[in-house]
């Protein structure tokens, strides 16, 4: 028997759901940075990149990220856009820094800001004035609708009239509300899915490429991949989390194999 010499090389080509390229304006995997290394972040983003659009830093860590310029600069390096979080803006709203805080975003070469008020009081139509304030200096303005406070519960009809605002004022995307944990906003305290809101939602005439769903568990992930597809954007995905995010969307794991391959 002959023996291969190893010189021939073979792709394997399987048919999977179609996905969109970036720079994407759907299909979006918006991951959450929970405080990782350097080292570690370019370990496993250089297997992943392409499968990346948006890096949070969660919370308003990057006011205490001692290497912040590096962790942007990595990230562009890689093709992916840095946003330093909700939590953040509303902080510098509530102390009336928000210019402070665009010139901060500048210095950083940052040009993607979230507007939310899911923390701190702050109303919708101040919420509004903000999205309209940095649209107009050029940022790229995700907003986000939903409360972090369990024990409010919004109307679904009150969901959908927020983020169509939004939307009017200048919002690229529209976050809805999850938390790093499931534990909120679109979902029940134990990580169950308010269905009675996404159903509102997409029932809506809001373009479903506008909404950002926050899903950081598997459970989450596959819900929202077979009912809007493998191009629904997914937000707060942790790192560990990207490779697989994509197996899903492909239905290259059982979660997912049988909605996208047994047909």
């Amino acid at each position: 028997m002959k023996e291969s010499t190893g010189k021939t090389s073979h792709r394997l080509s399987i048919d999977t759901p179609s996905r969109t390229k970036k720079p994407r304006e759907n299909g979006l995997s918006n991951m959450v940075d929970k405080g990782y290394g350097i080292k570690q972040l370019d370990d496993i983003l250089s297997l992943c990149s392409d499968y990346v659009d948006i890096v949070k830093l969660g919370w308003a860590s990057a006011y205490i990220t001692q290497s912040l310029s590096k962790k942007v600069k990595l990230f562009r390096e890689y093709n992916i856009r840095t946003c330093l979080g909700g939590m953040m803006f509303e902080i510098c709203f509530w102390q009336g820094k928000v210019e402070e805080y665009a010139n901060f975003m500048h210095h950083l070469n940052i040009d993607m800001v979230e507007v939310s008020n899911g923390s701190l009081p702050i109303s919708e139509k101040d919420k509004i004035r903000m999205i309209e304030y940095y649209a107009n200096l050029g940022f790229t303005v995700l907003s986000e609708v939903g409360s972090k406070d369990v024990t409010i519960n919004t109307p679904p009809e009150e969901w959908v009239r927020c983020i169509d605002n939004d939307l009017n004022a200048g919002a690229w995307k529209v976050i809805t509300e999850g938390r790093a944990d499931a534990s909120a906003g679109i979902y029940t305290s134990d990580g169950n899915i308010k269905d009675d809101i996404i159903s509102a939602i997409l029932d809506s005439n809001i373009p479903v490429d506008k909404i950002i769903y926050e899903a950081p568990k598997k459970k989450q992930m596959t819900w929202f991949i077979k009912q809007v597809g493998a191009n629904v954007n997914i937000g707060n995905i942790p790192l560990e989390e990207i490779m697989n995010l994509e197996t899903l969307r492909l239905g290259l794991r059982g979660d997912t194999v049988n909605h996208f391959h047994n047909k």
